[in-house]
């Protein structure tokens, strides 16, 4: 099969879906497809536009070289018509976040065109739906036959209220190569090691979260903080810490590698998402897979993965997040058993799962188009 993979972010853009797609391209290649990515993200500042060969997938690159490297170019709909009209394509999926103007014109095109398309949402538009929902875009493409899905069923739930009765949305989750994060032998000592690794931005709730911890350490002062991660927030975050004087249990180590990170986790006690948008949760997921308990709020992406009181906590406002977070401080053999039964059962959302899921989509939005 042929695969067309359209995102407006890609790497070396790094985020959650930038980093989603590029493995997600790399695992169908494994199975045998062809795949053949498309994006506006710049490859580097020397470079805008064009393809690149990145770890062996073509990326092709329709980028205005902004400032900031921003991922928008308007006349990219042009290029990418022609790309799709004569790339002999049997499918394609399209990713979409917060922003995703390059991916809602791969979308048209492509049905336009009469190709099967999958659409997968990576965010949580629950937000927006008032603002989109009139628009009529989403119902649109699925009365057009595209196949409809997102990474999880907090996320799916405005899209199937924007998409109307009588269309699916099904769940498509981001996926893990769970043998890479293999959990450590369990730690001893009386410290307590939270850890949580985010971008530093408003929709992440850093400064929110230091302001629950600041709470939690009060009451378990045994507790220590690591939050990994970079951000236009990290000087408020600095200044706060500074504020409160929190050096002596607080470290902000900035951004870290996958291989970095996965040491943290194996070296720490607990993780904690505080973002209440997130739409899955893929440092929580590894931080799982990794055999730590998770904590985060009920609202969250992350109760795809984490029972509450099996492998994690799910809390509701900041206070309760604040609370989880003592309970499992303090209570040893909690904390214990839960990342026990994480370090013995592997998370549901690994690549080759993941895989056979997006081909089912592939699948269905041939049907889908079929039928049209």
């Amino acid at each position: 099969m042929k695969i067309a993979l359209v995102s407006d972010c890609y790497l070396p853009r790094l985020g959650g879906i930038e980093v989603q797609v590029h493995d997600l391209a790399q695992r169908l290649v494994a199975q045998g497809h062809e795949v053949v990515a498309y994006t506006v993200t710049p490859a580097h500042r020397e470079q805008h536009s064009g393809l690149e060969i990145v770890d062996g997938i073509p990326v092709h690159r329709f980028s205005l070289g902004l400032p900031h490297d921003v991922a928008l170019n308007p006349m990219a709909v042009s290029q990418l018509r022609l790309a799709l009209s004569n790339g002999g394509f049997d499918v394609v999926h399209a990713h979409i976040g917060v922003i995703s103007v390059f991916s809602f014109d791969a979308v048209r095109l492509a049905l336009d065109l009469g190709l099967p398309t999958a659409v997968t949402w990576h965010s949580v538009m629950a937000w927006a739906g008032p603002l989109l929902k009139p628009l009529g875009f989403v119902r649109r493409w699925a009365k057009g036959g595209a196949a409809l899905s997102a990474v999880s069923q907090v996320a799916a739930r405005p899209i199937r209220d924007m998409a109307g009765r009588g269309h699916e949305v099904v769940v498509l989750p981001n996926g893990i190569d769970a043998d890479a994060w293999t959990p450590g032998e369990p730690r001893t000592g009386d410290e307590v090691r939270v850890i949580s690794a985010m971008r530093l931005a408003t929709r992440k709730r850093p400064l929110e979260f230091f302001s629950v911890m600041k709470a939690v350490h009060r009451e378990a002062p045994n507790v220590r903080l690591e939050i990994a991660g970079e951000g236009d927030l990290r000087p408020k975050l600095v200044r706060a810490v500074d504020l409160a004087d929190a050096h002596e249990w607080v470290s902000l180590p900035g951004r870290m590698t996958r291989a970095q990170l996965h040491d943290r986790y194996r070296a720490s006690d607990l993780y904690v998402a505080p973002a209440r948008l997130e739409s899955f949760g893929i440092a929580a997921l590894e931080a799982r897979s990794s055999g730590l308990p998770v904590v985060a709020p009920s609202t969250s992406g992350v109760s795809e993965f984490v029972t509450s009181g099996v492998n994690g906590l799910l809390a509701g406002d900041d206070d309760d997040l604040a609370q989880a977070i003592i309970r499992l401080a303090l209570d040893t053999d909690l904390r214990r058993t839960m990342a026990e039964y994480n370090r013995t059962h592997r998370p549901a959302q690994t690549w080759d799962q993941v895989v056979r899921l997006a081909e089912a989509e592939y699948a269905r939005a041939a049907a889908l188009r079929a039928a049209r």
